[in-house]
């Protein structure tokens, strides 16, 4: 290692013996326990936090003792019920929703492996995915059943199944999420034994460049990244409340809101879909402190900042955090007058990376104009994106 420490550039952190760009980041602790899945590490976690998801439209809550007791009651039932075991893989095809988060921990707790897909996706790419990654059972919403019409799969229904759900060609509904929750958990169960590099999530990337693909991430990959959510926002010391506004399918969404966050006892209040309004109406209900949003979203906010400010009382609000595309010199310095008292940083990310590839975390890092910030440190086996264990620098242009 101290070779390879030597052949890096300080300047830019570029290796040449390896070809690799090293983080500058504070190394991230990791468990040394190699026998851990990500939903055992989080759920072990210390903290103070009582709300864990607040549904945004319905007002529906769930504290961590009902979040876990939910993820040990579904888990139970996909074991017990349908002979799930580790490496199947469990399609979750849903919006945001309080439920999301909860299959996600369940099906990874058992070292099965999760594949979500987005709700906007056509029936036939929905199958096409299905085909490729072979799952055993679907979970979805009964507004979303038609896409699954032609699959043999069998499926829970995300709510409460009232018996006047379409059924498409008469689909295999076997149970509802809120059926699963309310079994109670097995005494007798044994779990496989989960390693930290087995394969947690399966998520596919956007395919800009062809076919979407599939892209693997290990428990060991979520736990990084719980480590990496936790320690970028300072919520060592406890969480605050974050607005929902990405789709927890996507990779982003999925390691911020359904894992790390929570880990910090942060409240997260989720909205099944974006809308302004509701963005900001949230904001004032819940006494929103986090914002994660993208650049249209916060031009939006910067050319209505008047008219915001005169229906909306967004005083709880101290940062937002900006993903999916660089903003501009004008862009930062126009939020930072429109909103004084409100920080901004930004991040840029691959599904690749599982998540955060390179942020700024200050006002000064989000002054290099141009760039997404310094790479992410993360577990020091993930690759050019997670050599997360040396003090290097690296500046990503988008």
């Amino acid at each position: 290692m101290a070779e390879i420490i030597a052949d890096i550039d300080p300047r830019s952190g570029f290796c040449k013996s390896n070809s690799t760009f090293y983080s500058k980041r504070k190394p991230v602790p990791l468990p040394c326990n190699e026998s851990l899945d990500v939903t055992t590490f989080i759920s072990s976690r210390a903290h103070n936090g009582k709300i864990a998801y607040i549904d945004a439209a319905t007002g529906r809550q769930l504290t961590f003792s009902d979040v876990w007791r939910a993820v040990d009651a579904v888990s139970s039932s996909l074991s017990d019920d349908f002979g799930i075991r580790k490496g199947d893989v469990i399609l979750l095809l849903s919006p945001n929703s309080i439920y999301f988060p909860i299959v996600c921990l369940a099906v990874m707790s058992l070292g099965a492996i999760i594949t979500t897909t987005n709700p906007l996706n056509t029936s036939r790419e929905i199958a096409k995915q299905i085909a490729d990654s072979k799952p055993v059972l679907a979970f979805t919403i009964p507004q979303l059943l038609p896409k699954l019409a032609d699959s043999n799969l069998p499926i829970v229904l995300l709510g409460p199944d009232s018996g006047s759900t379409p059924n498409p060609s008469k689909l295999r509904i076997v149970t509802t999420i809120e059926e699963m929750i309310r079994r109670k958990p097995s005494q007798r169960r044994v779990k496989e034994r989960v390693n930290q590099d087995d394969t947690a999530t399966l998520l596919y990337s956007s395919g800009t460049t062809g076919a979407s693909k599939g892209v693997v991430s290990s428990h060991r990959n979520l736990i990084a990244m719980v480590q990496i959510v936790v320690g970028r926002f300072k919520l060592e010391e406890g969480g605050g409340t974050f607005i929902c506004t990405v789709p927890m399918f996507h990779i982003y969404g999925l390691v911020a809101f359904a894992t790390g966050l929570i880990a910090s006892g942060s409240t997260i209040v989720i909205l099944s879909k974006f809308e302004m309004d509701e963005m900001l109406m949230a904001i004032q209900k819940f006494s929103a402190t986090y914002l994660p949003l993208v650049p249209p979203i916060l031009v939006g906010l910067i050319n209505n900042a008047e008219i915001i400010k005169k229906k909306y009382d967004l005083s709880s609000l101290q940062s937002v955090l900006s993903g999916g595309a660089p903003l501009s010199k004008e862009v930062i310095e126009g939020f930072a007058e429109k909103y004084p008292n409100v920080t901004i940083s930004q991040g840029y990310g691959l599904t690749e990376s599982t998540g955060i590839g390179a942020s700024t975390d200050s006002l000064e890092e989000s002054r290099r104009y141009g760039t997404a910030g310094l790479l992410s440190a993360g577990e020091p086996d993930g690759g050019a994106l997670a050599e997360g264990s040396h003090h290097h620098e690296r500046l990503f242009q988008q």
